[in-house]
């Protein structure tokens, strides 16, 4: 049939498929690596597959839109994957030696082009895949526990299995010895990689406590000064103080909103690692053995505490960040409060001068009366002088008639004319 295709279908469908368990029976050695990607070199992890192709004479290279990758070197299996911030290459062979003689996976690979892999190592891990009954669990852990030192030892999916370890590094890897009893194939492999991936997740949540210890010392010195600016702003008497309030209340809050932008991933990053260890481990369905400490206890008494800071530091600071927010809004609306009041004052004295104006005003008006009423009756006396030999009237009297006359004239229109402007900017209104 002939549908249109999204074009992410098939990605999709494969994500679910993406990052299988390899297969394992006893005896297996499998050695880890997990590096922080090289942002300097994107795509780096895939270029230096790439030369591992070329040397195994393997025709087809990886691909740049891979994500994991199972590559078979003959005397070596190797399963790379490539995560958000991390690539893991997982190592595997059949030992040659008897257990316990320091043989690891990493042995078989070509040791030059494992130096050269590139970012810089987080985890490291040796694991053993051994079986019964060539192992005796009982009797592997009387050998491992040693005076002074923690080694936690459980029984693993369902008691079909034994996990040791101390989760310490040693000579630059930590250890973990797995004995099986009644696994199958792809049970023992989703088992591995499970114990891997607790030691990669807890390293990758973990990195976020040292993050949490600088921007405890930041919040340490934060939330006193704002604790002051709150008293300055309190004691503020002036337009001036609250200014300079505001001014370093700003320049806390862009402090603040500093280190959350920097910190914001790093936190939520830890938090989604931590609840991925809490689900592997959960995954593991671990049952205890007499006496010895299981992986969910130690991570619940070792990892859960530093987790509990992170979530504690990110919270502080993102309380810290709304109240002053809530501070900076409170002096705002001072200022504004003041600014409206001298607004007031200003407007006051405004209508102030206008009602001086307008005082003034009328005074000239009634001068301006008076002007008008002169200068009328000069018109009059002009033109009855011009006229005098028509009428033998007396000038003197026809201007002294006219002045009340052309001062009663005037006043009126001066009067209709206010009445006139008041009405307009009534209607205005």
């Amino acid at each position: 049939m002939n549908f249109s295709q999204h074009p992410q279908r098939q990605r999709l469908n494969d994500e679910v498929h993406a990052r299988p368990p390899v297969p394992l029976e006893a005896p297996t050695l499998v050695s880890f690596l997990a590096f922080v990607h090289d942002e300097t070199r994107p795509g780096g992890d895939r270029s230096h597959l790439g030369l591992l192709y070329q040397r195994l004479g393997l025709p087809v290279e990886p691909s740049a839109e891979a994500t994991h990758l199972i590559i078979d070197g003959g005397a070596f299996l190797l399963k790379w994957e490539r995560h958000g911030e991390f690539s893991t290459y997982t190592f595997f062979k059949k030992p040659q030696q008897a257990p316990g003689t320091g043989e690891h996976a990493l042995g078989a690979a070509p040791a030059d082009w494992v130096q050269g892999i590139p970012g810089q190592l987080l985890a490291a891990t040796h694991l053993e895949l051994l079986g019964t009954p060539a192992v005796d669990p009982q009797q592997l852990m009387a050998t491992l526990t040693a005076p002074g030192e923690v080694v936690i030892a459980s029984r693993i999916a369902g008691a079909a299995a034994w996990v040791f370890t101390d989760f310490r590094i040693h000579d630059g890897f930590s250890r973990f010895i797995v004995v099986n009893e009644s696994l199958d194939r792809l049970r023992a492999g989703r088992t591995v990689q499970r114990l891997l991936e607790v030691e990669i997740y807890r390293v990758m949540a973990l990195l976020a406590f040292p993050v949490a210890k600088e921007v405890g010392k930041f919040l340490n010195r934060a939330e006193p000064e704002l604790a002051r600016l709150i008293n300055r702003m309190g004691g503020s008497t002036s337009p001036e103080d609250e200014r300079a309030v505001l001014t370093d209340l700003t320049r806390l809050a862009g402090e603040v909103e500093h280190s959350v932008a920097s910190t914001n991933f790093r936190f939520g990053a830890a938090s989604a690692y931590y609840r991925l260890v809490q689900q592997r481990v959960a995954e593991l369905k671990e049952s205890t053995v007499s006496g010895m400490p299981t992986i969910k206890g130690f991570m619940e008494r070792r990892l859960a505490p530093a987790l509990n800071t992170c979530q504690t530091i990110a919270g502080r600071q993102e309380d810290l960040s709304a109240r002053i927010a809530r501070t900076s809004q409170l002096l705002r609306t001072r200022v504004d409060l003041e600014l409206e009041r001298q607004n007031q004052a200003v407007l006051s004295q405004m209508n102030r001068r206008a009602r001086l104006q307008l005082r003034l005003q009328e005074t000239v008006e009634g001068l301006s009366v008076v002007v008008l009423t002169y200068y009328g009756s000069q018109l009059v006396q002009y033109l009855a002088k011009g006229t005098k030999e028509l009428h033998h009237a007396n000038t003197d009297l026809i201007t002294a008639v006219s002045i009340p006359i052309i001062a009663g004239l005037v006043f009126w229109g001066t009067r209709r004319l206010h009445k006139k402007l008041a009405a307009e900017e009534g209607g205005e209104h």
